[in-house]
């Protein structure tokens, strides 16, 4: 496909896909909305994409939702009958909020490497991804209380189970900024590379390493534990007993045990 606000590439099983939007600060107008979602289906029926990792293009992941993209809602919500005007606007809403989930329906893993500026919508963005990394120069903010309105796509709902409930009050109720050290220190990241660059070698050294695990396995490892996030232990142990006895008995499980015995590189099927 040929994307107008992605650019996206491949090293091996890993995917990149960039928010290319520089002169913008990758800033999320509609059409990278609906982009974002297409990329992930696309790397979703792709066998040969095992890993995504998710980055911004220029000096910052993204300054959340494009201004004028929030400019332009009134104008599309329009109706004489007040109860229609906000019917559209829920479903526009919703729309959006897909667009993010859809990463969690993803059935391969997604890396957010964020460097720069990761505002408003960023954060919507990143806390639907599997795992998250920076570097030290990022900064992170919950942005949308300072333009008066409630984060609605993702954060709030997302960010308290990263990072607990009341640090995650505190970001949504001052909007104030995070540093790449204080983010590993609250858990909204993994680790906190020095440099962008040590962040983007990082980052890819680690998607390489989920990339030659089996992707069977790996797909039912995330399924499990986005699973086990909404339900009871009960309920997520029988979910894995139910996903194992129809996928445990695979070819990857005896690839695994021969390149053992061979003292070789597991060769997985895609």
């Amino acid at each position: 496909m040929n994307y107008q606000t992605l650019k996206i590439h491949h090293e091996g099983a890993v995917a990149i896909v960039e928010l290319n939007r520089p002169e913008k600060a990758n800033a999320m107008e509609a059409a990278m909305w609906q982009e974002i979602r297409q990329a992930i289906n696309w790397a979703d029926a792709t066998p040969e994409v095992r890993v995504v990792v998710l980055r911004g293009a220029g000096k910052h992941f993204t300054a959340g939702i494009d201004l004028a993209m929030l400019g332009s809602i009134t104008s599309q919500i329009r109706d004489p009958d007040r109860a229609r005007s906000g019917e559209k606007l829920r479903r526009l809403i919703l729309d959006l909020q897909d667009t993010l989930t859809s990463i969690e329906r993803f059935r391969k893993p997604v890396i957010a490497a964020i460097h720069g500026a990761c505002v408003g919508g960023g954060i919507d963005l990143i806390t639907a991804c599997d795992m998250r990394y920076c570097s030290a120069e990022a900064k992170f903010s919950v942005k949308e209380i300072d333009v008066g309105m409630t984060a609605d796509v993702g954060t709030l709902q997302r960010l308290p189970r990263l990072i607990g409930e009341g640090m995650a009050r505190e970001l949504a109720y001052t909007g104030r900024f995070v540093d790449g050290a204080e983010a590993k220190e609250i858990r909204l990241v993994n680790r906190c590379f020095d440099t962008p660059a040590a962040l983007h070698a990082g980052v890819m050294d680690l998607a390489q390493q989920i990339a030659a695990k089996s992707p069977l396995a790996i797909r039912g490892c995330k399924e499990m534990i986005t699973y086990a996030r909404d339900h009871s232990v009960a309920d997520g142990l029988n979910y894995n007993a139910t996903w194992n006895a129809a996928m445990l008995l695979s070819a990857d499980l005896q690839e695994a045990g021969l390149a053992s015995a061979e003292k070789r590189a597991p060769r997985f099927a895609d």
